[in-house]
């Protein structure tokens, strides 16, 4: 399965790839973390790995993706890709598309671009996962990144901000015939109620309070090497509906 995590800038969407890449991995699954977002560069750290390598180097770097993205034709497994691109640990590995590094290089369309191809081309097999971590907000959508993913996962943190974006994402996720769920993060009791009568309760598949230790490790740059009971219930959901 492939599923694409979005959502608004600050609501989680890489620690709730951290957390899930490494319960669905203890279930004995292969997971690839698909890094395309081109501002955070704290994921490997979460996941308790080094950095690899940008994938867009393979194609040469970010100023000659769009004329080389073409290139990447056929069907592509996790087994094929370039080592020095990888980075793995416990069933899971990373691989990172690209990031902006220097003050005025441009854009991020051309890492848009390749996250969009490998995910269309990029075949699973039925013990494997695929998480992509995108930017924040709906760019990816609007350069179609989303056209290969299975399943759009939408974290909602307790914001109207974000309560509207989950909404529109919805709405733009039904426009190509994908199934968009929810994760709420960072809510209490009270909150968490009142998120859930401003969106498809039937679309909600778990609640995720906040956590200090999450905050804690977040701030250290530290692996989330532990579990958490209502990450498990996400990934059940997940697997029923795989």
């Amino acid at each position: 399965m492939k599923i694409l995590i979005s959502g608004k800038g600050g609501c989680g969407k890489s620690t709730i790839s951290a957390l899930l890449s490494k319960e669905i991995a203890r279930r004995r699954y292969q997971v690839l973390v698909m890094d395309t977002d081109e501002s955070n560069f704290g994921l490997h750290a979460s996941l308790g790995v080094d950095s690899p390598e940008d994938f867009m180097n393979y194609f040469g770097g970010k100023e000659v993706l769009f004329e080389r993205v073409e290139s990447l034709k056929g069907e592509w497994r996790t087994v094929d890709l370039p080592g020095q691109f990888v980075a793995e640990k416990n069933g899971v590995k990373l691989m990172i598309m690209g990031k902006i590094y220097d003050f005025g290089e441009g854009c991020a369309c051309p890492i848009n671009a390749l996250s969009s191809r490998f995910l269309e081309r990029l075949e699973l097999d039925e013990d494997e996962f695929l998480l992509a971590d995108t930017d924040a907000g709906i760019e990816h959508l609007g350069r179609g990144v989303d056209r290969g993913a299975d399943l759009i996962l939408v974290v909602v943190e307790p914001s109207q901000e974000s309560i509207m974006l989950a909404k529109k994402i919805t709405e733009m996720g039904n426009e190509i015939n994908k199934s968009v769920l929810y994760v709420l993060n960072k809510v209490n009791d009270k909150v968490k109620s009142f998120v859930s009568q401003s969106l498809d309760n039937s679309k909600i598949l778990g609640f995720l309070p906040r956590n200090a230790r999450i905050s804690r490790y977040g701030l250290e740059g530290k692996e989330l090497d532990f579990r958490l009971e209502e990450i498990e219930h996400v990934v059940d959901s997940l697997i029923e509906r795989g």
